[in-house]
């Protein structure tokens, strides 16, 4: 493993690497699965360490899918780590998976666009690099650039505003009036971790009621079933999702927080998915933390709701999600959707772009690093497939 911001080595037409761009667990598991193949992959990440992303997240953060089925290939997750993944164990685990499998990785070098050449591909990056691959396989990354909503008055908020992506833990807040915008896992699980951290007031602010889905039932874990169903078809997801939501959810509608009207599996493929329990339903119902509507914008220091009201918090933590960032990157190349999202992923590579994949764009209901593990190993075998003559191979000793 290369750990230093330090130059590839320059590649000859007769010895063209597959270059992954992102040091996370999709760009390090694609770079595995192309070694264990006997093909030369350099990983460059623009952090000076492997899992960066993982890195930021907050304290509190465990993985929502159980450590069996999040395992990347050729390496299982210690069992040490238990059921429930911490965050800084992720980090850990990319650390020796990196380490274990003696991956190629030059840290300190951002790509800053990637463009094709009659015999392969061009990237660009920091320092005036120019770097040519016969593929490239761009995992940067689903949480690339935080987002936040064009607010009005938003410039006009007195108190502290911050993307989630900044948050850490609830110390700073301690005693405090927070109001967190966004019912996603990330909105949720802050809202919660104020509340146990002292927060004088938690305030949730919903556009859209999501379904609540328990973590674990009975030993059961939630990604078990979205495996199951992830091939079913969405009517049929929907149906069967009502029963099992009603027993084993509260309904919160008392607490502003209804039932949605829309299916369960019909919001996952909108991309909206489920919010796994880690302690939201129960300060809901105990009002610790107080649902109230949208927001609508700033003025004068207050926040404006959709219902009319105007409040004023100490503090704002927008969990407002996060673009992928790809269109400096790529967006040249007409490989991106209305969505800023690509058009492909896994082993399909766009048809006016080959050679070009994708991996960790989409937020699959079965877990994404699961479905990072399978796409790198398709990846790896579809890479070979269309370009095994023109790839760089490793000595057989490697």
């Amino acid at each position: 493993m290369v750990d230093s911001p330090t130059s590839p080595r320059p590649a000859t037409p007769a010895d063209r690497p597959v270059y992954v761009v992102g040091g996370g667990p999709g760009g390090l598991s694609v770079a595995y699965a192309l070694r264990a193949r006997g093909v030369r992959a350099v990983v460059l990440e623009r952090a000076d360490r492997v899992g960066a992303s993982w890195r930021g997240h907050y304290d509190r953060l465990h993985l929502h899918t159980t450590r069996r089925l999040s395992g990347l290939p050729g390496l299982p997750m210690p069992r040490r780590f238990g059921r429930w993944v911490a965050r800084d164990d992720v980090v850990r685990y990319l650390e020796k998976y990196a380490e274990h499998h003696e991956l190629e990785i030059v840290t300190g070098v951002e790509v800053t666009r990637i463009d094709r050449k009659p015999d392969g591909w061009l990237l660009h990056a920091t320092g005036g690099r120019q770097l040519t691959g016969a593929a490239v396989v761009v995992a940067t990354g689903f949480n690339h650039t935080p987002y936040v909503p064009d607010w009005p008055g938003r410039d006009t908020y007195t108190g502290e505003f911050l993307h989630a992506g900044h948050y850490r833990n609830a110390e700073p807040y301690a005693g405090r009036d927070v109001l967190v915008v966004g019912v996603g896992n990330t909105g949720a699980e802050i809202a919660v971790d104020l509340v146990e951290g002292g927060a004088a007031r938690v305030r949730l602010a919903v556009r859209t009621a999501p379904h609540i889905v328990r973590r674990s039932t009975a030993g059961w874990a939630a990604q078990y079933t979205g495996v199951l169903v992830r091939r079913l078809p969405v009517p049929l997801v929907d149906a069967l999702a009502r029963p099992l939501a009603r027993i084993s959810v509260p309904d919160l509608s008392a607490h502003g927080l209804p039932r949605p009207g829309t299916g369960l599996y019909s919001r996952v493929t909108e991309g909206a998915i489920p919010v796994q329990d880690v302690g939201l339903i129960d300060a809901v119902r105990t009002e610790r933390v107080e649902i109230v509507a949208a927001v609508e914008g700033f003025e004068s220091g207050k926040v404006l709701l959709a219902d009319g009201t105007r409040i004023e918090p100490d503090t704002v933590i927008a969990a407002t999600g996060y673009t992928r960032g790809l269109e400096s990157l790529v967006g040249h190349l007409t490989v991106l959707n209305e969505d800023g999202r690509p058009t492909t992923h896994g082993a399909r590579t766009p048809h006016n772009a080959p050679g070009l994949y994708f991996t960790g764009y989409t937020n699959p209901i079965s877990g994404m690093l699961r479905e990072l593990a399978l796409d790198a190993e398709k990846i790896a075998k579809a890479v070979i497939r269309a370009h095994g003559t023109h790839i760089s191979r490793l000595p057989a000793h490697s």
